[in-house]
């Protein structure tokens, strides 16, 4: 099957977890709204490629980390999206949750999405005891505090932020934990894999930076221009944008230089470099040169 449909069918089992009748309908709706459409589920399919790069292990727990990691991630968007945070009344191209369903349930929807994706671990994992304790492990450590994406919202509150802290913990913690989570599901060691995931989220924020600045809200899918609007740390605020471009280009090749030895290692070269040659419209590109 095409990765992304079991992807997208993984998800779709574990928010239905959260409905039915003893379900407060708007609370479901809203966590359903966050899931639904997705995007480009950038994080799950790392984890799953990172799996099959190590050419060995269980499929099954491999996509149960993937959906747990994504349902996280989902989450930290609708948190992200608050009137006390960015304020945003638009995601990937509809009402943020915020928007649609007000603020409260937005902060609950969030909760209950972080509580859902450990509950996930839980259930597909638990005739896999070896792996559950692992994947826990990484997942709530990509997640949390000090150098989860907890964390790395909380950067937004400090007076002095240090940018390349900041996003290695509010964008590069669930790209590592995906990268990590691919190969422990396999039964592979994990922490030769982490600074792939995490020099591939360094490189999706730096992106993201320009894109605030240089993009469009009509192609991203959401408000643009916020960075400088709330003062955040921005890659492009702190070197312009040609040599912002020029950074996520090396941070790209870094994220391939540090694929470990595996029997899928040169597939997974390409499909990095595939991957990352969409994180910038071509226009946007070519403004390093």
């Amino acid at each position: 099957m095409d990765p992304a449909v079991w992807i997208e069918e993984s998800l779709a089992a574990a928010v239905a977890e959260t409905g039915g009748p003893d379900c407060p309908p708007i609370l479901a709706a809203a966590i359903r709204h966050a899931v639904f459409p997705g995007g480009g589920r950038l994080r799950p399919r790392l984890c799953l490629a990172v799996a099959m790069a190590c050419g060995k292990g269980d499929a099954e727990a491999a996509l149960t980390a993937a959906s747990a990691i994504e349902i996280i991630h989902c989450a930290s968007l609708v948190h992200d999206d608050l009137p006390c945070f960015d304020n945003a009344e638009t995601r990937r191209g509809l009402p943020s949750v915020q928007a649609a369903y007000g603020p409260a349930i937005a902060v609950l929807a969030g909760d209950a999405m972080i509580v859902l994706a450990f509950e996930t671990l839980a259930r597909g994992l638990v005739k896999r005891p070896q792996a559950l304790g692992r994947l826990v492990s990484i997942v709530g450590r990509a997640a949390g505090a000090p150098y989860g994406i907890t964390a790395g919202q909380a950067f937004e509150s400090e007076p002095v932020i240090d940018t390349a802290l900041y996003h290695r913990a509010k964008t590069g913690a669930l790209f590592a934990a995906a990268s990590e989570a691919g190969a422990a599901a396999c039964g592979a060691p994990s922490t030769p894999w982490r600074n792939l995931g995490s020099f591939l989220g360094e490189a999706y924020q730096v992106a993201d930076d320009i894109r605030d600045v240089a993009g469009s809200a009509e192609d991203l899918g959401k408000p643009i221009g916020i960075d400088a609007r709330l003062g955040r740390p921005s890659a492009v605020r702190d070197m312009g944008i040609p040599d912002a471009i020029r950074k996520l280009d090396m941070l790209v090749e870094s994220a391939i230089d540090s694929v470990p030895l595996c029997p899928g290692r040169e597939r997974m070269h390409d499909l990095i470099r595939h991957e990352a040659s969409r994180f910038l419209p071509e226009k946007l590109s070519r403004r390093a040169a």
